[in-house]
């Protein structure tokens, strides 16, 4: 765990430090959009509104490839702009990105973030893992996030996170327009949860530490410790065994709420509750937009209220 916690730590300042050395320079607001298949998005592009339909010519994305665990290609991306086809089945070999039929959050993020900070450029980094847990007990062949699952040389969902981070910030000028660029961590969204409350009462009941735990390495990888957490409260469709989804959910909310809590920068999104649904654990393309832009309008009100 020791020797991940360094290589965290020497990516990050190695990639920030590179970007400080440039007098002539560009600034762009950089949020982490990050957890399970909620957040990966299974929203259908056909059902997109003309707004959200387009290229976001004022937004770009690096989004990491979803892979398993101990998987080489796990994280990998290039930056573009933001566009329908970032949602689950997107696929990148870090040279050309391969869009899905499918979208997250990120497109309704993204245009709401633009115009809460009317005239900034936004950055968003995105990597999740459908099914993928915290605690390690709970990932079967989906993953964990767990920082030392694997051991201190395996291959988990936090060292895809790490990719994604290290590809992201390696970019010298994300947008190709000749002039160095400058990313600022504003803000960390996580949509994740559902997996943990699915295995056993204890996994759900320690997922309070397990979440304290993991947003404050992410916020280490991106050198902000008091860097903004907005969380998005799990919810239940009530349409798998018999009626309830996820069978320790209210351990694994209650711990959301916990979280919010005691932490002063960190907030919740919680009109997952009123969504419908596409299937018994995904949001319909509705919710999805929804998501992104209750997302954006917390992480904009955290920062502004701790500004």
């Amino acid at each position: 765990m020791q020797k991940k916690i360094l290589l965290c730590c020497t990516i990050v300042f190695t990639a920030f430090t590179h970007f400080s050395q440039n007098l002539e320079k560009e600034t762009f607001r950089l949020f982490f959009l990050g957890g399970q298949s909620n957040m990966e998005g299974h929203g259908l592009n056909s059902e997109l509104p003309d707004s959200l339909s387009n290229t976001n010519q004022n937004v770009w994305i690096f989004h990491g490839m979803s892979a398993p665990d101990e998987n080489e290609n796990g994280g990998l991306g290039k930056w573009d702009h933001l566009k329908p086809g970032n949602g689950a089945g997107f696929k990148s070999d870090g040279f050309k990105n391969k869009l899905s039929h499918k979208f997250g959050p990120e497109l309704s993020f993204g245009k709401k973030i633009q115009e809460l900070y009317p005239g900034e450029k936004i950055a968003i980094i995105k990597y999740a893992r459908g099914g993928s847990s915290i605690d390690r007990r709970a990932a079967r062949e989906y993953g964990s996030w767990e920082i030392d699952f694997n051991g201190s040389v395996g291959v988990n969902q936090f060292d895809h996170f790490l990719t994604t981070l290290k590809g992201a910030l390696n970019s010298k000028d994300i947008d190709g327009n000749g002039i160095e660029d400058i990313l600022v961590p504003s803000g960390i969204i996580w949509m994740q949860g559902e997996s943990d409350a699915t295995i056993t009462e204890d996994i759900a009941s320690n997922y309070y530490s397990n979440l304290k735990r993991l947003m404050d390495l992410i916020r280490g990888a991106f050198r902000e410790d008091d860097l903004a957490v907005v969380i998005g409260k799990i919810s239940d469709s009530g349409k798998d065994n018999d009626g309830k989804t996820w069978e320790f959910g209210e351990l694994v909310q209650y711990a959301q709420e916990k979280y919010v809590k005691t932490d002063k920068k960190a907030s919740i999104v919680r009109s997952t509750k009123d969504y419908n649904y596409a299937d018994p654990w995904h949001y319909n393309s509705n919710g999805y937009i929804d998501l992104g832009i209750k997302f954006a309008e917390a992480i904009y009100n955290l920062n502004k209220k701790n500004d």
